[in-house]
């Protein structure tokens, strides 16, 4: 243990702590290009290893996938009338899609800590503990905007569109262009609902506050209805409520949670938000 002189009034010495007392953060040693690369690089093996087997699980019980997937279709179809396909490859590769789309959503806690471990080396070591968290919400936001998606906009824009039917124009959706707006809006409302997971990370490290948010609500609903219309893969006015409700909402939701996970010195400013 070195000691050297202490300036000061009276003399004394000052002990410098060994390398393992000093800070991980201070102490190690940063990556160079080459090495990031190669961490990026056992991350996609990582995350591809991890879709592939939800891939393959998926593809067992590829049948119930596609029937929950085209069961809000279904519904609004006129009677007598089934989905259909036209070019002789076409189901066979949607099966395979349906398959890859599914075992995605079943490797996405495995990708989304990856993720996390690729990011993790560039944090302070206060901000690594939040390493579940991440997966927790990251995963569960997007389950949550693919169920969304499912249960409520998809079938409400499939029943705008099947409302046109009539004697004269018979409604007979192709079962490839029906699944690519459906996957268009699962991925767009997965992203969606990421909303409070990032507001939760920005108030963990008082980068926002519920007070900001509050004040900025006239032009975060005018942005939202600007973002769907963006986003919206159709340019009907129903599709684009349809996402620009559950922005609004996540908004207000996310102002909640940063009252609550905010600096505890910065949570009474919820105080004026009544």
């Amino acid at each position: 243990m070195a000691l050297v002189p202490f300036p000061g009034p009276s003399s004394g010495a000052r002990r410098i702590p060994p390398d393992d007392e000093l800070d991980d953060d201070e102490s190690g040693a940063k990556m160079s290009f080459l090495e990031h690369l190669d961490e990026l690089r056992k991350r996609i093996i990582n995350s591809c290893i991890a879709i592939g087997i939800g891939f393959a699980l998926s593809f067992v019980f590829v049948d119930r996938v596609f029937n929950f997937i085209f069961e809000p279709t279904r519904k609004v179809l006129p009677p007598g009338v089934t989905l259909a396909y036209t070019r002789p490859s076409e189901a066979f590769s949607l099966y395979i899609q349906v398959a890859l789309i599914a075992g995605i959503l079943i490797a996405a806690p495995v990708v989304m800590y990856q993720v996390w471990l690729f990011i993790a080396p560039g944090l302070y070591s206060k901000e690594k503990r939040f390493a579940i968290p991440f997966v927790l919400l990251t995963t569960g936001g997007f389950f949550l905007g693919a169920a969304f998606n499912h249960y409520f906009a998809f079938p409400s824009m499939m029943w705008f569109f099947a409302s046109f039917n009539s004697a004269s124009l018979q409604f007979i959706p192709k079962v490839e262009d029906t699944f690519d707006l459906y996957l268009t809006m699962i991925l767009w409302m997965g992203v969606v609902f990421q909303m409070p997971t990032i507001v939760f990370f920005l108030a963990k490290m008082r980068l926002v506050t519920a007070r900001f948010l509050w004040k900025q609500v006239r032009y975060a609903i005018l942005l939202t209805f600007i973002v769907a219309a963006v986003i919206t893969p159709t340019g009907d006015m129903m599709t684009q409520t349809i996402f620009a409700a559950p922005m609004v909402g996540l908004y207000v939701l996310s102002i909640f949670i940063a009252c609550v996970v905010g600096p505890k010195r910065l949570r009474g400013e919820a105080d004026e938000l009544a």
